[in-house]
């Protein structure tokens, strides 16, 4: 069983968000190995994705965060991720979502995890900023980025180098 001691939760009106666990597994194996990754580094082979899912469990370990699963209140299955995320190499610290499947589309739950996490990033880990780091073609995620409040930064660096487009969150005080 994976666990972090004090790795926090938090619940929304329709949400909990927790650290990943190995019943996931299937979950982000099924997202990974799909046609939904291509914008997210595209579709992998499940070998491949158990060592991205162990990188997202190992985030917390070597950072003491990451991307929290979220799951509609009373039900642990996962629907998909959102979270403060800064791996080795990130220009910058970055908050992330992703929706693993059809079930968790369309009903506001990614804006609802990202709002969540993003308060929690800038209360609890004293983030002052944080980037999306989004494809140009994720009409969906940019969508929810400007939702959100993020403006788009075309100085900011971004890793690797694929086409990416960057949208920058500010901390309460700089939106107050």
């Amino acid at each position: 069983m994976i666990s972090v001691t004090g790795s926090p939760a938090i619940a929304t009106e329709r949400l909990t968000l927790r650290m990943p666990a190995a019943r996931d597994w299937e979950a982000v194996a099924g997202y990974l190995t799909s046609d939904r990754a291509r914008f997210t580094g595209g579709r992998l082979t499940r070998e491949l994705a158990w060592r991205s899912f162990g990188h997202m469990v190992g985030h917390w370990v070597l950072r003491g965060y990451g991307m929290f699963f979220f799951t509609r209140r009373g039900s642990d299955e996962a629907l998909g991720m959102a979270g403060p995320w800064f791996p080795e190499g990130w220009p910058e610290p970055e908050l992330g979502w992703t929706v693993f499947s059809d079930a968790g589309e369309g009903q506001g739950f990614a804006r609802e995890a990202a709002e969540a996490a993003r308060r929690h990033a800038f209360q609890n880990l004293g983030w002052k900023t944080a980037v999306s780091y989004i494809h140009p073609h994720n009409a969906r995620s940019i969508a929810l980025a400007e939702r959100l409040g993020a403006v788009r930064d075309a100085g900011a660096a971004f890793p690797g180098d694929g086409p990416t487009l960057v949208f920058r969150h500010t901390g309460p005080e700089a939106r107050a």
